[in-house]
């Protein structure tokens, strides 16, 4: 019987999304079967999720309806190569002769979450009738938190693109977009964004153990503010302009730390650093 996804990688990212499927039942874990080359990663596939493993990659793209590349983007290439080895050869013998041979990889579907792998360059390597769907999700995602945009390719469908996103919301929430070159901004906003927001908690939290509060108070406090401050903008009608407004009293302490923020350029620093990841970004898809 089919598999309904097959992995190739069983990472991190590809254990969230499989338990993600499995937990909010998208899929039985039956229905899944995931190959790696690290004995480790297979066992925990296999004892903590129930999920069929194996070490051949082939043994996924031929009992897989869809086919999820979770691989490293310097190792996607042999993992293509091999793969559009295989495609190519599927002659089928019927009384002494041959079918005209057709390459078996076009009835799969391929979503990618390889960094910096562009569409054209799965494509290629995987035929011109190739389906496939590239996708930048982000680490909250092994927390059920995750928040990935995808964009189909040219022999993609609507189904395929609703069937990918059906994938990743059952690990947060997922957009589809049209143009593959905003998948750069995605990439630096929701990709490299989890470390921005570690990155000002731990601030928040050093500051505060500067004014003497103990570290594992102000870490405390500093995570459940930052947590009550995204629910209470992501719920409220009220634009961020305004939810600040009503925080900063006049003359009160929320106004002069806005004022020092202000003064250093924090939404320069924070436009800057969007920029730079962007950047880099662009830079990796043109140079893999």
């Amino acid at each position: 019987m089919m598999k309904k996804l097959g992995f190739i990688g069983a990472g991190n990212m590809a254990e969230a999304l499989a338990r993600g499927l499995v937990e909010n039942k998208v899929f039985k874990a039956s229905e899944l079967i995931a190959s790696d080359v690290d004995p480790a990663r297979r066992r925990k596939f296999k004892s903590a999720l129930k999920i069929e493993v194996t070490t051949d990659n082939l043994e996924v793209l031929n009992s897989s309806r869809a086919v999820l590349f979770a691989v490293k983007p310097q190792t996607i290439d042999a993992v293509l190569t091999e793969l559009a080895r295989a495609g190519g050869k599927s002659s089928v013998p019927t009384k002494g002769a041959q079918r005209p041979r057709t390459n078996a990889l076009a009835p799969k579907l391929f979503v990618s979450i390889a960094a910096g792998v562009t569409l054209g360059r799965l494509e290629g390597a995987l035929g011109g009738r190739a389906r496939v769907i590239r996708v930048m999700p982000n680490a909250p995602a092994m927390v059920g938190q995750g928040m990935a945009a995808l964009v189909r390719g040219r022999n993609a469908t609507r189904a395929d693109e609703a069937f990918a996103l059906k994938l990743f919301r059952a690990v947060g929430d997922a957009v589809a977009l049209e143009d593959e070159a905003l998948l750069d901004a995605v990439t630096a906003l929701s990709g490299s964004g989890p470390a921005y927001v570690y990155l000002f908690a731990k601030s928040l939290a050093d500051a505060a153990v500067a004014q003497g509060l103990p570290a594992d108070l102000a870490l405390r406090m500093a995570l459940k503010t930052i947590r009550g401050a995204e629910k209470n903008m992501r719920h409220s009608p009220m634009a961020a302009a305004e939810l600040i407004r009503i925080v900063a009293s006049p003359g009160g302490t929320t106004e002069a730390a806005l004022k020092q923020l202000g003064a250093d350029g924090f939404s320069d620093i924070v436009a800057r650093a969007i920029h730079a990841a962007a950047e880099r970004s662009r830079e990796l898809g043109r140079t893999s």
